[in-house]
Formats: structure tokens, sequence, C-alpha cells
């Protein structure tokens, strides 16, 4: 029983196509077309790729896409590489992954929307608190201490107030 690579080259050259107009009517790279009929599958990331472009490629040289692709998964099983296919289970994300997937999908009219939106919300906040702080209370009732007055250079001093006999407190 033939390969499946040997298949396709066989198929290939019954249709006396060589690689160029194969790869020109399929539209896949002719490296790729070589490593198929030389079955060299090792050189695609995965067996999604292998099996698409094989479904294409038996599909243009008329053979049976079924057939083939169950010839195909019978020679991955042997192999030990291709054998398993990728894991579609999501691996565990973090918040940061979250909010990098929903910012990916938002367009960036969205996106210039939301940040401003976001500045103008941040300047009523700030421009909300500075009005509502309240200034600093005048000392009220300082003592005497405060009043007191240091030597001044040229020897003038200020008065100091002294409390009135017979007034006040």
């Amino acid at each position: 029983m033939a390969t499946v690579s040997e298949q396709l080259r066989h198929a290939r050259e019954r249709q006396q196509l060589d690689i160029y107009q194969a790869a020109e009517i399929t539209k896949i790279k002719t490296d790729h077309l070589r490593a198929l009929e030389s079955g060299q599958f090792e050189v695609f990331p995965a067996p999604v790729y292998i099996r698409g472009f094989i479904r294409t490629y038996a599909t243009m040289l008329k053979l049976d896409p079924v057939q083939v692709l169950k010839d195909l998964e019978s020679e991955l099983a042997h192999s030990g590489k291709l054998r398993e296919p990728a894991p579609l289970v999501p691996r565990n994300q973090g918040p940061l992954d979250f909010l990098m997937l929903h910012l990916s999908r938002m367009s960036w009219r969205t996106m210039v929307v939301v940040i401003a939106v976001l500045i103008f919300v941040a300047l009523a906040v700030i421009l909300v608190r500075n009005r509502m702080r309240q200034p600093a209370a005048p000392v009220r009732n300082p003592g005497p201490a405060l009043y007191q007055s240091k030597p001044n250079r040229s020897g003038e001093t200020l008065p100091v107030p002294q409390p009135q006999p017979g007034k006040g407190k």
C-alpha cells in the first residue's frame, strides 16, 4: 500500500503537473507541497496544517480526500510527535489576560471615547476635591509667646502688648 506522500506525488505526475503548477492552482507554497510529497510532516507546526493541505491537494488532484485523510491518520498515529492533536482546553488566564482580551476586541474609536471619558472623570474628581477642601483655619487667640519678638539687629524691637489694668479680662 502506498503512503499518502506517494499517492499525492503519483497523482500529480499522472496529470503531468510540475510542483510549481500545483502550487499555483492550490495556493500552497512549493516548499509545503514538496514536504507533503516527501513525507516530511515535521515541517508543519501542527497536524491541522497537514490535514488541511492534504485535503486541498488531494481534491485538486482528483483523489478521494476522505480516503487520503484516513490513510494520513493511520500514518500519523505511528509517528510520536504528530499523533496527538493540540490541546483545545484554554490555559489558566489571569486578570491581565482577561483585560487584554477584552481591550483587543474593542475598536479604536470606542477606545478613544473610553479614554476621553476616564480623563474627564478624573479631572472632575480632582476639581471637586479641591473646591471642597476647607482652607486652613487662622490661629485664634494665640498665646503671648507667639507675639514676643526677637531682638532686631538694629536694636529696635516692637512692644509686646500688655494687658491694661482695669480693662477686659
